[in-house]
């Protein structure tokens, strides 16, 4: 019997076994959004979406990226609710209906993770900067603060040593620039929890951990407000976080990443490809 058990395991039980450990887009809930145009091709192949949720920095519920998408099945943050505050007009607390009604879209975009992965995925939700418009940003704020939840509050065993909850920072430019967007969703359906459930950052010319996932406030600040991996790490990690292949990491180069799915290897693009414009002159 042992040995059937281990021979099913190696013929694809084990895929079986897992697919019933792991939450996937299946599993979520459909989203129904239009895919805006002026982002329906992002020059490359869709990564599949096995691929990209099972493969996941999410140091809150493990450091092994393989082993997040199991660690994070169950996680649920409910009542939810998006609180913003700080130098804003109209603070409030926001669910995610209520972001959601102002305007969801499809969005394929890149993402470059600062470890020389990559991967192309079809994101849902809605722009940064109007959510920032509906809440009235004061003349003083330069700066958007952006914490994720704290995993002592909702009984989430995070490893020790890190400073949790997770927190990120953009400037006010670049936060209402039309490329940053909050996302609900990816792959047509709900954000999986490993991929930032139930709301993440997106910002798609940046590495990855400027991303942040699973949030839960947005403060409107005038001072720099400190950034996780920048505080854990300045020297491996920068604040403002471009994708630039020009800049090594101090433990590799950035001058090409390799996709998922693929493996294939390929050159980085400076800004990950897209045109910033004058943002960074």
């Amino acid at each position: 019997m042992g040995g059937l058990a281990a021979s099913w395991l190696s013929v694809g039980g084990r895929r079986l076994v897992e697919d019933g450990l792991v939450r996937d887009p299946r599993d979520m809930q459909p989203l129904s959004a239009r895919r805006n145009p002026d982002f329906a091709d992002a020059g490359r192949e869709l990564t599949g979406a096995r691929e990209a949720t099972r493969y996941t920095n999410f140091f809150e519920f493990d450091t092994d990226k393989r082993a997040v998408p199991f660690a994070a099945r169950g996680f649920v943050l409910d009542p939810y609710a998006l609180v913003i505050d700080g130098l804003v007009e109209r603070p409030g607390r926001f669910d995610l209906e209520r972001v959601e009604a102002l305007g969801i879209e499809e969005r394929v975009y890149r993402h470059r993770c600062v470890e020389a992965w990559a991967m192309t995925v079809p994101w849902t939700g809605v722009p940064l900067a109007r959510l920032l418009e509906v809440t009235g940003v004061l003349s003083g704020a330069r700066f958007v603060a952006l914490e994720s939840f704290d995993p002592r509050a909702v009984a989430v065993a995070a490893p020790g040593g890190f400073p949790f909850p997770y927190r990120e920072a953009l400037r006010l430019d670049e936060a209402v620039h039309p490329l940053a967007l909050l996302a609900t969703g990816l792959y047509g359906r709900r954000l999986t929890p490993q991929n930032g459930a139930p709301l993440r950052l997106v910002v798609p010319w940046k590495y990855g951990y400027k991303s942040a996932k699973s949030l839960v406030r947005i403060t409107l600040t005038a001072e720099r407000p400190a950034s996780f991996w920048n505080e854990v790490a300045p020297a491996e990690y920068g604040w403002l976080g471009n994708v630039d292949p020009r800049v090594p990491h101090p433990r590799w180069s950035q001058a090409t990443e390799r996709l998922l799915g693929s493996g294939d290897e390929v050159a980085t693009l400076p800004m990950n490809g897209y045109d910033l414009g004058g943002l960074y002159a």
